[in-house]
């Protein structure tokens, strides 16, 4: 009779490696999340072209993102990571570039302000913006389904979630706290300098997931000869339409990011015109998402045990009523840096319960498609909410004040989350979710 093993507590080697490679180039996205809105307002302040950028952003995850999963389980997923990176580096140097071109014809950071709607536009920029936001946008929905479907293979089911949470709380520290100071430090010296620095984060994480490549796990790959890729697709889809529990969560999912984007998508021009932020406290108003993430990485996993996985979804979206809420009557960027906080406290907690849920469930050879068909449903819809932002405001500055019409998207998002709450507490509960990892073991 031989004695069963206990499960190891220890994260292994190339889980560090792979925490290492998303930290870096997260910290290259911290740095973005500054400079790309910032260079947006640079070479345009009209609403609707500002929320076309972030269309523009989420749109592959809507037309990508089926693709992509066939793609992550047809071929090695740490190597589709690795190209991945390589070229979102690429194309930010492209980025870089292009923005030192026209940098006479940029004003400064201050300046923006100053200028207002007196600013003229660049459309040589404001294109290269949308050209490169869908790009990496692409490049993004590749490296996340990739890495996101690669932690089961490194990692053993009993520490999915310590692992997510982890990874992702870090991975919020380098992104919201590290990342944005650092990019409005960089944009006060040279506009195009973030870009450079980004596209060197993108290059030193592929570097790190190469060290993985040369110890990574065995992955069987599954036969694809002569099975089309839409016949493998539909496979995915099937999976995942057919399971009584993940199918609605994603369709719930897809709709609290619709509703969340709305907010964020007019915050560049709601943090300039109505709380009057400089570059420097706009990128210190991003970092309170850094303290909830690193709050809610760490203590997701101590909250779904002792309230349960299913109040704890309750409780992201609850949260996001007040928070959300909060932001579109504050009067400080102070407020709502605290409210940040709080917010991604939230969803940091929603997501290491839902992703390591998916983990521990869906079966691998299909883990890549049925994820990236979970994503074209949670985040397919963020573009949406991105074009009702612009609607909203634009149409709200007929009978409201353009103050108020800034305002407007957070009062609307807030309402959304109400009614997306009497819905989801009746179908996210503890009992199905216990249920459908329990009918995964069989």
């Amino acid at each position: 009779m031989t004695e069963e093993r206990a499960p190891s507590k220890k994260l292994g080697a190339n889980y560090f490696r792979l925490f290492g490679a998303s930290v870096i180039s997260n910290l290259g996205d911290g740095i973005g999340t500054i400079a790309y809105p910032w260079l947006a307002s640079a070479v345009t302040r009209n609403p609707l072209l500002i929320s076309l950028v972030v269309v523009v952003q989420r749109l592959p995850w809507l037309l990508f993102s089926l693709p992509a999963g066939v793609i992550t389980d047809r071929v090695d997923r740490f190597t589709l990571m690795v190209r991945a990176n390589v070229f979102r580096a690429v194309l930010t140097l492209g980025v870089a570039v292009a923005v030192f071109t026209q940098r006479d014809s940029l004003p400064s950071a201050d300046e923006i302000l100053e200028l207002g709607d007196d600013l003229e536009s660049n459309l040589f920029l404001y294109l290269v913006v949308l050209a490169a936001t869908f790009l990496l946008g692409m490049g993004e929905v590749l490296y996340d389904n990739a890495s996101q479907t690669s932690i089961p293979l490194i990692v053993e089911e009993e520490n999915l979630e310590r692992a997510n949470g982890r990874l992702w709380s870090s991975e919020m520290v380098a992104n919201t706290f590290v990342g944005p100071p650092l990019g409005a430090l960089l944009l006060a010296v040279a506009f195009a300098l973030p870009f450079v620095i980004d596209a060197t984060s993108f290059f030193v994480s592929a570097g790190l997931i190469v060290l993985i490549a040369r110890n990574r796990p065995k992955k069987a790959v599954a036969a694809v000869e002569g099975r089309r890729w839409q016949d493998e697709m539909r496979e995915g889809f099937s999976w995942l339409r057919s399971h009584e529990l993940l199918f609605p969560l994603a369709i719930i999912l897809g709709v609290l990011n619709m509703l969340g984007v709305v907010p964020w998508t007019i915050m560049v021009l709601f943090g300039q015109e109505v709380l009057d932020t400089s570059p420097t406290e706009f990128a210190i108003m991003s970092t309170g998402g850094a303290f909830g993430g690193i709050i809610g990485g760490w203590s997701a996993s101590w909250i779904s045990k002792k309230v349960g996985p299913g109040p704890s979804l309750w409780i992201t979206i609850g949260t996001g009523i007040v928070a959300i809420a909060g932001m579109g009557l504050a009067t400080s960027w102070t407020i709502v840096w605290v409210l940040s906080v709080f917010f991604t406290w939230s969803a940091m907690l929603w997501n290491v319960i839902t992703v390591s849920l998916r983990q521990a469930i869906i079966p691998d050879e299909l883990l890549g498609r049925v994820n990236s068909v979970y994503r074209f449903f949670a985040w397919g819809a963020m573009p949406i909410g991105a074009v009702l932002t612009g609607l909203i405001v634009t149409l709200g500055e007929g009978p409201f004040s353009r103050e108020m019409a800034l305002r407007l998207p957070f009062f609307v998002s807030a309402v959304g989350h109400v009614l997306l709450l009497a819905v989801a507490s009746r179908i996210l509960t503890t009992e199905r979710i216990e249920a459908a990892r329990a009918a995964a073991k069989e």
